[in-house]
């Protein structure tokens, strides 16, 4: 007789934690601009806390035991790479500059947002038809770049685009937003890093649902400006003045075509969140989550970094006096892109690893190095 098939396990994500993924995911939030997606995050995560604050910048912070003397941070950024309009020609066409790492190669024919002074204006990347490109042998077929892509909004003149409440300095966004595929995969358009987000939201939830007491303050941070140098981490670091620091940001599945493993390491979507060997990662406090991960058989993968680690850890890190850091990496395929895929697994694993880190860590823990 053919061996009954194990009882699938049962999923830490409940529907309400879904719909808000979905909800949080396709609320717009670009960088300088995260106000709408601290709105919907801050919503959620208020039954699970005790108190919160919003900082000047835009960073929202929940906290659990808030007159603890010792503070422990779990974190994720709340913006998206997005673009500004920093011209409109006299045909009512409206040249870009970047607002973050936003990808130039994806712009031809996306469909978008600005994000007007009258409200919303639907705009499209504008490209030349294929027969045209192509129809002059003579001539090299044009690649896109910042330079040459530009948004057409339906208005003919400069006049016509400013009547819709467009100007010069507003944000434009991608319109696509969640959704899922076969076999748990979800995609959408900004999860770089607004499934940190969500992650450390999951994590509040699981304490207050669990009716755990933690020996420390807890800090739920969702910051601002990552996408543009690590800006808002490093603020609400020096207003917070963490004694730990577990950061949540995602990293490439190196499974991917056209990434090298060589460069980039193995990393792959569905074998759990990556841990990272950097300098800004404190040797510890790794040492301590890794352990975490064995003792509650919580999968891992492993990559090192270099010089810094292009995340969040490098400004709490580095912050004050300095803070014991560590980062918890989710896999993901097509970073900076409209179509961010990763696996529903990981974000269940992720959790897990930081809110079983958090029941093990104690003001006690020995993080001193001598």
């Amino acid at each position: 007789m053919a061996k009954a098939k194990a009882a699938k396990k049962k999923s830490i994500l409940t529907e309400k934690s879904l719909e808000f993924l979905r909800n949080y995911h396709n609320t717009h939030s670009p960088v300088g601009f995260e106000i709408s997606g601290q709105k919907v995050w801050l919503e959620y995560l208020k039954p699970y806390i005790d108190t919160h604050f919003v900082d000047p910048y835009g960073t929202a912070v929940g906290v659990i035991n808030p007159e603890h003397p010792f503070k422990v941070v779990i974190e994720g950024h709340a913006d998206e790479i997005s673009w500004f309009v920093n011209y409109i020609s006299p045909e009512g066409l409206i040249y870009l500059k970047r607002n973050g790492g936003v990808d130039h190669q994806i712009a031809p024919a996306k469909r978008v947002f600005i994000h007007g002074k009258k409200g919303i204006v639907k705009a499209v990347f504008g490209w030349p038809a294929i027969h045209t490109r192509l129809g002059n042998p003579d001539v090299k077929e044009p690649s896109p770049r910042v330079d040459n892509l530009w948004l057409d909004c339906g208005a003919r003149s400069k006049k016509e685009v400013e009547e819709l409440g467009v100007k010069v300095g507003c944000v434009v966004t991608y319109e696509e937003g969640f959704d899922e595929l076969a076999h748990d995969y979800y995609i959408a358009r900004a999860f770089d890093n607004r499934i940190g987000g969500f992650m450390i939201a999951e994590v509040a939830r699981l304490l207050k649902e669990n009716k755990k007491k933690l020996p420390f303050g807890l800090y739920i941070v969702n910051a601002v400006q990552e996408e543009i140098g690590l800006r808002g981490a490093e603020m609400i670091a020096r207003r917070i003045k963490p004694d730990v620091a577990i950061v949540t940001d995602v990293t490439h599945d190196t499974t991917t075509p056209m990434i090298s493993k060589i460069v980039e390491g193995e990393i792959a979507c569905g074998k759990g969140p990556s841990l990272a060997t950097a300098p800004a990662v404190h040797n510890k406090l790794l040492d301590f989550v890794t352990d975490v991960a064995e003792k509650k058989k919580i999968p891992v993968q492993w990559r090192s970094l270099s010089r810094s680690t292009g995340t969040d850890t490098d400004s709490f890190a580095y912050a004050n006096d300095g803070c014991p850091s560590v980062l918890i990496s989710i896999p993901l395929r097509y970073m900076h892109t409209t179509v961010e895929m990763l696996h529903k697994s990981d974000i269940e694993n992720t959790i897990m690893l930081i809110y079983e880190s958090l029941l093990a860590l104690t003001p006690k823990t020995n993080l001193r190095y001598l």
